[in-house]
Formats: structure tokens, sequence, C-alpha cells
């Protein structure tokens, strides 16, 4: 797969940039799960089957917080993969990455699973239940299958962990997690999740110095959402939530996760501090907008 996008030089100029990535065939019609940070600002896609045909694409749905996408080649009846189940994996069980390593067309390169269920911090955004895997994931890969001995897809590769004296650490999306998020794309473009509508900043020592606040451990509310729950619970900009359904909340990464472990129309109680108060709300989450409204 290359991508086009838009790119500015020192004197914003506009020019033409084209990166590599990979991409899985679930549907003979033409639909294609990739990585979201593959496909993010594109202005054209093109993708190329292991036989040379190339076809164009465009996208259907992408989802930041899961760095998944779906886009659609404009062809029919194209061989499609099969989906397996990573819950079946064992670590030290055999896989397989497949991709358009650094460009230069389709490769593989073998691994075993070394351990399941992970989470790492990428750019921000925490991505969760990750298969960490010791077959090379290099720039190309991203958005290519990881399958298992019997050839079934079971993760879609993701990140790498590059430093000096890292080696064999790379990741992957566990298929049986990324199956719903790919079904909402399809069927509607973005995925639905719990919402409370505010955004948010981890507080630390220098933002709480800087923001003159009270505490230096939290999240700290900097925008609130006209007319979303957490406006309708009297949650203002300045805020900082310390706990959420009881649990204590010292990073925006506490916060979200506990957001998306909820239901869409759940009552939950907030703490927080305004100024020298400690106070206490409730907010009834509801089903987060359109990524374009």
């Amino acid at each position: 797969m290359v991508t086009e996008m838009v790119s500015y030089d020192l004197f914003n100029q506009a020019y033409t940039q084209e990166a590599a990535g990979s991409g899985v065939i679930i549907d003979g019609s033409g639909y294609i799960i990739t990585n979201n940070h593959v496909v993010e600002g594109a202005q054209a896609i093109q993708i190329e089957l292991h036989d040379g045909t190339t076809y164009a694409a465009s996208i259907v749905g992408t989802d930041a917080l899961s760095d998944i996408a779906v886009i659609k080649a404009d062809a029919s009846n194209l061989p499609d993969a099969h989906l397996g189940a990573s819950g079946d994996l064992a670590v030290g069980e055999w896989v397989v990455a497949i991709g358009n390593s650094l460009g230069e067309g389709i490769s593989a390169s073998q691994g075993i699973v070394s351990r399941l269920n992970v989470s790492i911090t990428v750019s921000g955004n925490t991505l969760r239940d990750l298969i960490q895997t010791t077959a090379a994931i290099n720039p190309g890969n991203s958005g290519g299958p990881l399958v298992n001995m019997a050839g079934e897809v079971i993760g879609i590769s993701s990140v790498k962990v590059a430093s000096i004296g890292v080696e064999g650490m790379s990741y992957a999306i566990s298929i049986d997690g990324a199956r719903s998020i790919v079904q909402s794309l399809i069927n509607q473009g973005y995925v639905t999740r719990p919402w409370l509508g505010v955004s948010l900043y981890t507080v630390d020592a220098f933002t709480a110095r800087v923001n003159n606040l009270t505490v230096d451990e939290g999240v700290l509310v900097v925008d609130v959402s006209s007319g979303g729950p957490a406006a309708e619970a009297g949650l203002e900009t300045g805020d900082v939530i310390v706990t959420f359904k009881g649990n204590p909340v010292k990073t925006t990464d506490d916060l979200l996760l506990g957001i998306i472990s909820s239901n869409v129309g759940e009552t939950v109680e907030i703490g927080y501090v305004r100024g020298q108060q400690q106070l206490t709300t409730t907010a009834q989450l509801r089903e987060s907008p359109p990524p374009w409204d």
C-alpha cells in the first residue's frame, strides 16, 4: 500500500509525500483493515496485490484510539484473508508478520508470541490488548497481518519499540479486539464509545504551579463540550478530576480507561477539586458523537 499526503516545507510550500504501509483484505468486495496512522491525512491511497495488480482505495473509517482504520479498494472478487482467534494464542507460539517492509514489496518474518494483553503508550495514546512478538515489524509493515501457523490472521501489526539495546519488541493489535471496531467503521465510519465530553490534561507539579492548582495529581479539565454530560454535571474548565466511580484518577489514561470501560447511559460518580473545594457530582455518559461533528 502507498499513501500520498500533502506536507509543507520551511517556506510553507506544499509538496506531496509518499509513505508505505500494509493491510489485510477481509472481504472480497474490497474492505481492508490497516492502521489509522498509515492512512491518517492521506489524500490518495493505492494498494498493490501480491501479483502486482493495483487499485485505488478510499477511507471508510478511522479510529485513532485503537489505531485501526478500514479502507475500501475500488475492486471486486478480491482474495480475502481468514481471521482467526487471538484468544487462542499462547506465549511461545510461532507467528509470521507479513507486509510491505520498507516499501520494498511483500515479505514475511517469523517469530514467537512473547506476551499477550499488553498495553503501551505511543504519542500520548495508550494501545491495549496488544500481542508482543519477536517477529520483525519494520516501517511499511504497519497494518499488515500477523498470522499463526494455520495461516489465520490473529493480529494487525502496529508498532515497534526501537531504541539502543532493545530487540525483538514488536506489537500487533489482537484481532479479537479489532473485530467490533472494524465492523463499526464499516457500518457507520466511526466507533461509538461512552462519552463524557471533556478535554483533559494530566496534572503534575509543573502543571499545578503554572495553573495555581491546589492539587498536584489528577486530571485537569481544559475544555467542556457545550451541552455534553460533563457540562450538565456542572464540571467546568479548570476543575481537577481526582476520582471516577470511586477509583483514583492520576492520569488522563486512568480516566479514559474508566470511561470506555463503562456503558452508554450509565450514571457515574466523579470526584473533583475546584479551588480549595473537594466536590462530587454525577454524570450520565452518552454515546460518543461522530468525529466530524
